[in-house]
């Protein structure tokens, strides 16, 4: 068994490491695990952002309830794995909390998380996690052929929406606050994006 890390600084924050690693981490701040490197995450979020996270999941939990696909929150840890390789904790180098996310294979689900893509995933930006979400996360989701996946800006009050079609993320035209969002993934998931941005 490895050494528990009480304080991020025992760390080589250039270093490389698995999620067998990451399991032994007990400090304050909260990281992601992106192909061994780690990516230290943005202070609590907003107000604002926790306002909009709580509305999505409303919304998403009257479509999901009682239903096969589960909906989860963060901190909620998705391990990204290519299934032709080992799934062991020491061989899994990307893990990612998502803003909240929806997994329809039960067998991705374990007592840690999930282990595999997720079916949809959404992330809502703020000011220190735009180009993680819009650049590196997006390369990363669509590499993982993650069906789908929101990019929500409380900023701009916009949702980007991207499909997985031959391996590569398809987008639809951005939704604005007068838009009605339809998943195309999950058609019954819909509804007036102005619920998410009220003030």
């Amino acid at each position: 068994m490895g050494t528990i890390i009480t304080n991020i600084k025992q760390l080589d924050l250039k270093g490389s490491y698995t999620y067998a690693d990451y399991l032994l981490w007990q400090f304050k701040e909260r990281v992601e695990l992106i192909k061994g490197k780690i990516l230290k995450m943005s202070p609590a979020p907003s107000r604002k952002h926790q306002d909009i996270s709580w509305d999505l999941i409303r919304e998403i939990d009257r479509v999901f309830r009682n239903k096969e696909c589960k909906m989860y929150a963060a901190p909620f840890d998705v391990r990204l794995v290519n299934f032709k390789e080992s799934t062991a904790d020491n061989q899994i180098i990307t893990v990612v909390q998502p803003d909240l996310c929806v997994i329809c294979d039960e067998k991705k689900l374990d007592e840690k998380g999930c282990i595999g893509a997720p079916d949809l995933i959404i992330e809502i930006l703020s000011p220190g996690n735009s180009k993680r979400e819009m650049n590196i996360k997006f390369d990363l989701y669509e590499e993982n052929k993650v069906k789908e996946y929101w990019i929500v800006n409380p900023t701009d009050e916009t949702i980007f929406i991207y499909v997985l079609e031959n391996d590569k993320y398809i987008g639809i035209k951005p939704l604005i606050f007068d838009s009605k969002l339809q998943s195309p993934t999950f058609p019954n998931l819909k509804f007036a994006v102005k619920k998410i941005f009220k003030t």
